[in-house]
C-alpha cells in the first residue's frame, strides 16, 4: 500500500506543479516566495517575516519518502550546532494530514520545526518535483542553495556555513 500512496503523491505534486503556469522559475540569487503554514504543534508561521535575519533551510518532505527519514535525522546535529548562529530549519511536509506527521516526526526525535504544507501550495511556490529537496536562504531572503535528493550532514553544512 505504501508504494501506492508515494506513485499519488508524486502524480500529485507534478499536478500542482503543471497547473501553475504563471510561476517565475526560481534561480539561485532570486528572492524566496514568502507563505504561511501552521506549524505541527498548530501556531501559524509566517516566511520570512518571522525569520528576519536568520539562514533558513527550507526542507521539503514525506513520510513515505525514504531519504527523507535518514536525512531529517542526520541534519538534527548540524542545526543543533549552528542555530545558535542564526540557522532555522522549516521541515515543510508535503499533502500529508498531521495524523500521519506527528508519529513519524516523534519517532525521529527532531527538534526544528515541522510545518504542514496540506493543500501542496508552498511545494507549488517552490517548483519541488520530487522529494526530498532543500532550499538554502541567506539573512536578506535570497536563495543561495538548492539540494535536490538526500543530503549529506557534511554538504548541508557546507551550504550554510558561509551563510551564518
Amino acid at each position: 500500500m505504501r508504494p501506492f500512496l508515494a506513485v499519488t503523491a508524486i502524480l500529485l505534486l507534478a499536478l500542482l506543479v503543471a497547473c501553475e503556469q504563471e510561476l517565475p522559475a526560481l534561480r539561485i540569487g532570486s528572492t524566496a516566495p514568502a507563505f504561511a503554514l501552521d506549524r505541527l504543534e498548530g501556531a501559524t508561521i509566517r516566511y520570512p517575516d518571522q525569520y528576519a535575519n536568520q539562514v533558513v533551510a527550507i526542507r521539503f518532505w514525506a513520510d513515505w519518502c525514504p531519504s527523507c527519514r535518514s536525512e531529517m535525522t542526520a541534519l538534527e546535529p548540524v542545526y543543533r550546532q549552528y542555530r545558535d548562529r542564526g540557522l532555522t530549519v522549516l521541515a515543510v511536509n508535503v499533502l500529508q494530514p498531521p495524523e500521519t506527521v506527528r508519529p513519524f516526526v516523534n519517532r525521529l526525535g527532531i527538534s526544528y520545526q515541522v510545518l504542514l504544507d496540506r493543500q501542496g501550495e508552498v511545494a507549488r511556490q517552490y517548483q519541488v518535483m520530487a522529494l526530498p529537496v532543500t532550499y538554502i536562504i541567506d539573512r536578506k531572503g535570497v536563495i543561495r542553495g538548492r539540494i535536490i535528493g538526500e543530503s549529506t550532514p557534511e554538504a548541508f553544512a557546507e551550504e550554510i556555513a558561509g551563510l551564518l
